[in-house]
């Protein structure tokens, strides 16, 4: 049973990749790959642009901590000016703050610049590659086209395509059936003259047949007869002789 299930599905797997295989359009199957490429080729566009905006946004970012690094040094030269050491010092602390938020911010920005870089050459790189694909997608396509035009034109020439076939055996047929009713038609006409089959188109009786083909049969009698006589009496022989004489 294990054995006979196997044998229905591998067929069954045969028949359904055939079928497959005859609806497959090559031209079809390229131009799918080549717009999910163009999808990729769009994410990786989409990645770099995210990534510039991001470094954009840590720029007006350590932009303005640089301006409050400014400022609290300049607040605490006036604190100390005016003699508040203690103000002084709370901006010098907060200045310290800023600066490693602003050593931070370097850091992350020099990572999403070379992650921006790295972005932009896989991105130069794989619209390359699908520019190339592209070109030689419509080669293919172009080939298929041409082959495919080939492979039609030889078969309606050759008869191959099942249009073809199809025309050729109803010409056998018909040229068969026409043999088959011009011998019947035959039979039929030999068995009416026969006398086997009564023609029903004819106004003449079984009788009227018969005793026409009698006074036929009588006529030729007679006609046999007289010739017999006429040869034995030499008459026709004498009247060929006089013939030939006065033509001379």
């Amino acid at each position: 049973m294990a054995g006979l299930l196997s044998r229905a599905i591998t067929i069954l797997k045969t028949k359904f990749s055939k079928a497959l295989d005859r609806a497959e359009d090559p031209g079809e199957t390229l131009d799918y790959s080549y717009e999910k490429q163009l999808e990729l080729l769009q994410n990786v566009k989409r990645g770099v642009a995210a990534v510039a905006t991001a470094k954009q946004r840590l720029k007006l970012q350590t932009a303005q901590l640089e301006q409050n690094l400014v400022k609290l040094d300049t607040q605490a030269r006036q604190a100390l000016a005016q003699g508040r050491e203690d103000l002084a010092r709370l901006a010098l602390e907060r200045k310290s703050g800023v600066q490693q938020q602003l050593q931070s911010l370097d850091t992350q920005l020099e990572g999403l610049e070379g992650q921006q870089a790295k972005l932009v050459s896989n991105e130069r790189q794989l619209a390359a590659k699908i520019e190339g694909f592209r070109t030689q997608k419509e080669t293919i396509k172009a080939q298929y086209s041409a082959a495919e035009a080939t492979v039609r034109i030889s078969e309606a020439a050759t008869g191959i395509g099942r249009e073809m076939s199809d025309t050729g055996l109803a010409l056998r047929r018909a040229k068969e059936k026409t043999e088959e009713m011009t011998a019947r038609a035959a039979a039929m006409d030999e068995l009416v003259q026969s006398g086997a089959l009564e023609d029903l188109t004819s106004t003449d009786t079984q009788l009227d047949r018969e005793l026409a083909q009698l006074s036929s049969q009588t006529q030729v009698e007679q006609e046999l007869a007289q010739l017999k006589a006429e040869v034995d009496s030499g008459e026709p022989r004498k009247e060929l002789e006089e013939k030939s004489e006065s033509e001379l």
